[in-house]
């Protein structure tokens, strides 16, 4: 006689996990649903907006999407691992502009900078790379320019790879002088995929179409890119059409505008709680940027809440030891704060 145990799911169950890998689009549908029932005609007026704006905004999105597509299928995010290469200053130079301009998303950066780092890369490097990954890639840069225009965007690159810069640096000289040796935690080690781009860089297959597995691979990241930029753009568009009708533009004019320090200031801690994902911070400051917040702190306010978002914080929490997470946290708040108080001062020059 054999017993056998009941493993299948119970449909409860599969319900909550559905809805919990589906929470984005659940959480646009569920605002929707509460306007409809309190406010329809602001319920329309939020549904009108976000798809006008999804369409607006959809020249774009598609080509950020097939840069993302063709970055995973050519290989070519392989490149990263020829930045890590010379004297510590070039090393530092080329972490930021890899970070800046590469297309890693903040997890894909993990495995990455743990090979790096347990590989002997110093940490000003890796430091730099770390800092300006989570502000820009290209896909961002053609949506903030879609988003905030293209000067906007040109504005938060230069952030990003200033920041890299000023964090690597800063981490070099702490570095001479001994105080930052050993800052992986114990058991770190040098795993995962983005290891294995740094240990074993493949060739770049620029013509990618000519191979049957690239084909799916460029057919996967766009399906998967797509969804991903959709549901978090559509809930951003939700909320910015919220925050223009009931946020009064004296109260974020008051707060953050003007062109003085304070709203820059402000907006670089508000930045930090209150920043939901790379992409679905764009259209919110360009609500606030149409409410009255100035360019600097809207600048401000991406980089800070780039930088210490979950993800990246998260990453860096997990790899590194306390005194360098604190750094860490240090740069991005210190660097976001100059970089729009720089970009500031360039827009009323």
């Amino acid at each position: 006689m054999s017993t056998s145990s009941d493993t299948s799911v119970q449909p409860g169950t599969a319900l909550l996990q559905f809805l919990s890998s589906q929470r984005v689009w659940v959480a646009s549908g569920l605002i929707l649903l509460v306007l409809a029932v309190f406010d329809t005609e602001q319920a329309i007026e939020s549904t009108v907006f976000a798809s006008t704006a999804l369409i607006g905004i959809a020249p774009f999105l598609i080509f950020s999407i097939a840069i993302a597509a063709y970055a995973n299928a050519t290989g070519a995010d392989n490149l990263i691992a020829k930045a890590f290469v010379g004297a510590p200053a070039m090393m530092i130079i080329m972490g930021a502009l890899a970070g800046g301009l590469s297309p890693f998303c903040s997890c894909g950066v993990i495995p990455l900078v743990a090979a790096l780092l347990t590989m002997g890369v110093p940490l000003s490097a890796v430091m730099a790379f770390w800092l300006a990954s989570p502000i820009m890639d290209p896909s961002m840069f053609f949506l903030t320019s879609g988003v905030l225009g293209f000067e906007f965007a040109v504005a938060k690159t230069f952030a990003a790879i200033g920041l890299g810069l000023f964090g690597g640096t800063v981490i070099h000289l702490l570095s001479r002088g001994g105080h930052l040796s050993d800052p992986l935690r114990d058991g770190v080690g040098n795993g995962g995929c983005g290891g294995a781009k740094m240990r074993a860089p493949k060739p770049v297959v620029w013509s990618f179409w000519v191979e049957k597995e690239r084909r799916r691979t460029f057919a996967k990241v766009s399906l998967d890119t797509t969804l991903f930029l959709a549901k978090w753009l559509e809930l951003a568009f939700i909320l910015e059409s919220l925050m223009l009708a009931w946020v009064p533009a004296e109260t974020v004019t008051k707060a953050l505008g003007g062109s003085g320090i304070g709203p820059i200031l402000t907006a670089t801690f508000v930045g930090v709680p209150a920043y939901l994902n790379g992409y679905a911070a764009l259209p919110l400051v360009s609500g606030l940027i149409e409410q009255g917040m100035s360019l600097g702190a809207g600048l401000a306010f991406l980089v800070a809440g780039g930088v210490t978002s979950i993800p990246a914080a998260m990453a860096v929490w997990a790899l590194a030891k306390p005194r360098v997470f604190a750094l860490y946290i240090g740069f991005s708040l210190s660097g976001a704060f100059m970089a729009g108080l720089f970009y500031q001062l360039w827009t009323i020059v």
